[in-house]
Formats: C-alpha cells, sequence, structure tokens
C-alpha cells in the first residue's frame, strides 16, 4: 500500500460513534465481570478479569468499524508502503509485550506445578509436602483457570493483530491511524494487564499462606508482587486511553486550526 493523504469531512459525525462504542464495550465488560465473579465459590474473578478485557477489545473493534475513514478526496501520494509498526506506540507495546511473556510464562509455570482439588479436578490448587504434611490451597492459576486466560489473550491478541493490519493499509489520514492504534494496542493490553493481576495475586496469595514452600515460596512471591503491582497500575492508564481516545481531541483541535 502507498501512503495516502485523504481528507475526512466526516470526522465530526463519526466520533462520538467511536466514543459510544468504546464505553459500550467497557460497560458490556464490567457487567460481564460482575456477573462472572460470583461463580466458582467466588473464584470467578479469574474468568471475570479476561471476560472484561475482552468486551474493551470489542468495542474497540466496533468503534472502529463502524467510524471507517471515508474516501475523500487524494490530496497526496507517496511509494513508502505503510506498516503496523509505523502506527502502533513503540513504548506502550514493548512494556505490553513483556508483560504478555510475563503471563504466558507464569501460567505456564503454575499449570506444571499444580495439583488437583479434592474433587479430582485438575489445576485448582498448590499442594506441597514436607516434614510428612501435605498441605494445599486454591485457587491456584493452573489449567483449570489458566486455560481460559490464554484463549482470552489467543483470540485478543488475533483481533488486534488484524484490526492494526487494516488500519494501516486502508485510505485514511496520519494522525487517524496512528490514535487508532494507540486504542487498539490499549484495548489489547487491557486482556493482558488484567489477566496478569488475577494470574500473580492468586498466586502469590496461595503462596503466602503455604508453610511448605521454603526459598522457592519466597522467591516465587518476590517476582509475583512486582509484577501483580505494574498490572494494576497498568490497567487504568490503558482503561483511560480507551475511554478517552486521544483521537477526538486532537481531531476537535485540528478543525478548531481549519477554521
Amino acid at each position: 500500500m502507498t501512503d495516502l493523504d485523504v481528507t475526512l469531512p466526516s470526522a465530526a459525525t463519526r466520533g462520538p460513534v467511536d466514543r459510544y462504542a468504546r464505553w459500550t464495550g467497557v460497560a458490556t465488560g464490567a457487567l460481564a465481570a460482575c456477573l462472572l465473579s460470583p461463580l466458582d465459590h467466588g473464584n470467578g474473578v479469574l474468568y471475570a478479569l479476561p471476560a472484561f478485557g475482552l468486551c474493551a477489545v470489542a468495542g474497540v473493534l466496533a468503534g472502529d468499524a463502524l467510524t471507517a475513514p471515508a474516501r475523500g478526496a487524494v490530496r497526496t501520494a507517496g511509494l513508502q508502503p505503510r506498516r503496523v509498526r509505523d502506527y502502533a506506540p513503540p513504548r506502550m507495546t514493548s512494556l505490553l509485550a513483556v508483560l504478555a511473556v510475563a503471563l504466558v510464562a507464569l501460567l505456564a509455570t503454575a499449570g506444571a506445578v499444580a495439583s488437583p482439588d479434592e474433587l479430582g479436578r485438575a489445576g485448582r490448587q498448590l499442594a506441597l509436602t514436607c516434614n510428612g504434611v501435605t498441605e494445599a490451597h486454591g485457587p491456584w492459576p493452573g489449567l483449570y483457570y489458566g486455560l481460559p486466560v490464554l484463549a482470552s489473550l489467543a483470540v485478543a491478541t488475533g483481533a488486534c493483530g488484524w484490526s492494526l493490519r487494516r488500519i494501516a493499509t486502508r485510505p485514511g489520514d496520519e494522525q487517524s491511524r496512528r490514535d487508532r492504534s494507540l486504542a487498539i494496542v490499549a484495548a489489547w493490553g487491557i486482556v493482558v494487564s488484567t489477566s496478569l493481576l488475577g494470574a500473580a495475586v492468586t498466586a502469590s496469595a496461595a503462596l503466602l499462606r503455604m508453610s511448605c514452600d521454603g526459598t522457592a515460596g519466597t522467591v516465587s512471591t518476590g517476582f509475583l508482587v512486582p509484577l501483580a503491582l505494574v498490572s494494576l497500575v497498568t490497567a487504568p492508564w490503558l482503561l483511560f486511553t480507551v475511554c478517552s481516545p486521544r483521537a477526538g481531541r486532537l481531531r476537535g483541535a485540528d478543525r478548531g486550526v481549519r477554521r
């Protein structure tokens, strides 16, 4: 694709639609989280957090689909192909990529050491034996809880990657492409950060109740707590980015300059 600078005469009318779609996605996610949290004797929060993130992603994708830029008069053209990495925010993307790797590593490790619960359901708790005594605590982010989280991450990654590719290659102005890419990456980050927050808090809480974890448990908790704190700070920042899209403010400023 070539780089085309296309006029967008209907941006003023499309802005509110985009904003309302994002808000609807967040509101739907909050409702889904409230409905899922009480499940499994209160452990449904491990399903609720990824569900909230997926709804936020759906809202951003719906807003982008409903406000696809109109084709206008071509003003300038260049021969440089447009790439996704040219529009995705580099620092945010790098941070979220690190958190995503940490999430996958945490769930893989937790799944490897998880134990069945008293009903034989695999991956629901952590059991350790020391001095001839076995103690088990849960919930634990093993396969029982981890697989749905990984599935939601895979769905969000695929959907957001497709949308970023679509934004980069379709007609539109440069700033609009950057703003929409920012929203898409932030929405994907909500899935990553909320899922990591739930997994890290759940794992650290189980380890803190253990008396047989020894040095390995102490070291693991030392990694999990900072991950939870980073996720706790990152999630509201990303949510604000989605709910208060910078694109709308910039387009308003551009209209004021043209006047």
